[in-house]
């Protein structure tokens, strides 16, 4: 299903229930614990880093103000269990901890997905946080928030993007540094122009580390294809 956007008047003044969003659309999971699940997705607009494997450039800018009353009315007209907030940086506006709480309430299985750059501690404890932690191959290292790390749970998922074997060897020894896999789930992914998923997949064989091995379902699906 296409991505959609609010029938709404153009460029209001932010208010405590309006979040800029670049897109809402229903698709397959392609990521984390979840994976597979048919998934609404909120994609907020805006983001302060600048990693260099991003594929979703096009949501840094731009975006439609929406009521979070409309959001949550668009996300039951798709009809399913599952609701991912991405971005972007959803955690850069402060409003989305409202949403949320609000889609937690109304029963939904929730995901965040964030860049490990903000804190997180104000996000409702039922919302499955998937944080990534930058590796130096991201050019976005510097940005990571070790405070994080602390506030994780079970519940919780951290996630690596892999660029390189260098990058492969920090990531094993933060996960051992940090005892991450002790506090939540752990996934590595390869940026696929310069990691093959079958070397990651070896090395995380090689090395018998407490990680899942992760590739981006919805990008062997539908390849680049908006709202997919």
């Amino acid at each position: 299903m296409s991505a959609v956007t609010p029938a709404l008047d153009a460029a209001p003044a932010a208010t405590a229930d309006r979040l800029k969003l670049t897109e809402i659309f229903l698709s397959l999971q392609g990521e984390a614990r979840d994976a597979g699940w048919p998934t609404v997705f909120v994609r907020l607009t805006g983001c302060p880093l600048r990693c260099q494997y991003c594929d979703t450039t096009y949501a840094f800018f731009g975006g439609e103000w929406w009521d979070i009353d409309a959001i949550l009315a668009e996300v039951a007209r798709h009809g399913v269990r599952h609701v991912c907030v991405t971005g972007g940086e959803p955690l850069s506006q402060k409003r989305v901890t409202g949403l949320l709480r609000r889609l937690c309430d109304s029963g939904y299985i929730v995901s965040l997905e964030t860049s490990g750059a903000i804190d997180i501690s104000d996000v409702d404890p039922r919302v499955s946080r998937v944080v990534d932690i930058k590796t130096p191959g991201s050019g976005e290292v510097a940005r990571n928030l070790w405070s994080n790390l602390a506030q994780l749970t079970p519940n919780d998922q951290v996630k690596f993007v892999v660029c390189s074997r260098a990058d492969f060897d920090w990531a094993c020894d933060v996960l051992a540094e940090h005892r991450i896999a002790d506090r939540c789930d752990v996934l590595f992914s390869p940026s696929h122009a310069q990691v093959s998923p079958r070397e990651l997949a070896d090395w995380i064989v090689e090395a018998r580390i407490p990680v899942r091995f992760q590739m981006q379902l919805h990008k062997a699906l539908w390849g680049e294809e908006p709202g997919r």
